[in-house]
């Protein structure tokens, strides 16, 4: 029978390459979403992937959520923790509401997926968590106290885990893209990507979505089973640890 696996924030962007290419794997994938029905509906059509709508902010919606896809599809084995936000700011005027929306999903929300998933997957000695970090949360950037505060929170929360899991047969990693060509980083004006992102990239382009969703893949397969703890930086050379 095909491992369960299920991607939060997973009907567009990096999380929908993820699902689409863990499906093409041989898994069977669920993705979860918080606001976006008519794209969540696309995406459902356009690739036979069903999508749960709950917000990974709200612990009891996780619960009730995660119990919904797993009566629909099985134990879930593989998690990916992608959901994110931003709430952008320079610090001296970021405001305590967009300080905890973006702790609340970005890094709390981790835990609120994880923690339901976690002794069902003792239970079976086996079990897979990946979160995408950022390259924020390595580096830092300017006007994402936020973010890069949830995002470094993510890789910490990744190496207690990993520790925790690792008799049980569970595996817990991150991956910290850099820029990645999804919709939102293609919005970005063309002036701007041209003579001051791209410019930082040695690699000298974007990243693709489907990219990521094969480190993904990796680290979900049982050939990764001696990685733990780890977190693999996909971003061109721009950062390096």
């Amino acid at each position: 029978m095909s491992r369960v696996a299920l991607v939060t924030g997973g009907s567009r962007g990096i999380g929908a390459a993820i699902a689409v290419a863990l499906k093409d794997a041989g898994y069977k994938v669920a993705v979860n979403y918080a606001g976006n029905d008519a794209a969540a509906a696309a995406f459902t059509e356009a690739t036979g992937i069903p999508a749960y709508k709950w917000s990974v902010a709200d612990y009891d919606a996780c619960v009730e959520g995660v119990a919904r896809v797993e009566a629909d599809l099985g134990p879930v084995e593989v998690l990916v923790n992608n959901a994110g936000i931003t709430r952008d700011a320079m610090f001296h005027k970021m405001t305590p509401e967009q300080w905890r929306e973006v702790i609340d999903t970005n890094l709390t929300g981790v835990f609120n997926m994880t923690h339901p998933l976690w002794s069902g997957m003792r239970d079976r000695k086996f079990g897979r968590v990946i979160t995408i970090s950022s390259i924020n949360g390595q580096k830092g950037q300017a006007g994402q106290a936020n973010y890069s505060a949830a995002k470094a929170g993510d890789l910490g929360l990744t190496k207690a885990l990993a520790q925790e899991g690792a008799r049980a047969g569970i595996t817990v990693n991150a991956i910290c893209p850099g820029y990645i060509g999804t919709d939102m980083v293609r919005a970005i004006d063309e002036k701007v990507l041209k003579e001051r992102i791209i410019p930082q990239i040695p690699v000298g382009r974007l990243g693709e979505p489907e990219e990521i969703a094969r480190v993904v893949v990796f680290l979900a397969s049982d050939d990764a089973g001696f990685i733990t703890g780890s977190t693999i930086s996909a971003n061109g050379g721009q950062f390096f640890v």
